[in-house]
């Protein structure tokens, strides 16, 4: 299965574009989206990652072992600042 991945703050200047695709098995979860997410842009994203939280399709995922099944979009939202 194939999702989009959008990057919001920090995540999008954490791996230098707005959103990519990236390629995961059927039985997928948001945490095994993120390794392979931290696999492809290392270290940067991953210290980003560990204080994100996520959107399946609009949808606020607080579980990072909730699977991805038939959705079509992860968000990667970084804490933001501002007024």
């Amino acid at each position: 299965m194939e999702i989009t991945v959008r990057y919001f703050a920090g995540a999008r200047a954490a791996v230098g574009v707005p959103e990519e695709s990236i390629s995961l098995p059927p039985d997928a979860t948001v945490d095994d989206a993120l390794s392979a997410l931290v696999d492809r842009h290392g270290d940067a994203l991953s210290r980003v990652l560990r204080a994100s939280s996520f959107l399946l399709d609009g949808v606020a995922v607080r579980d990072r072992t909730a699977p991805v099944g038939d959705r079509t979009g992860l968000d990667v939202l970084p804490p933001f600042a501002g007024g």
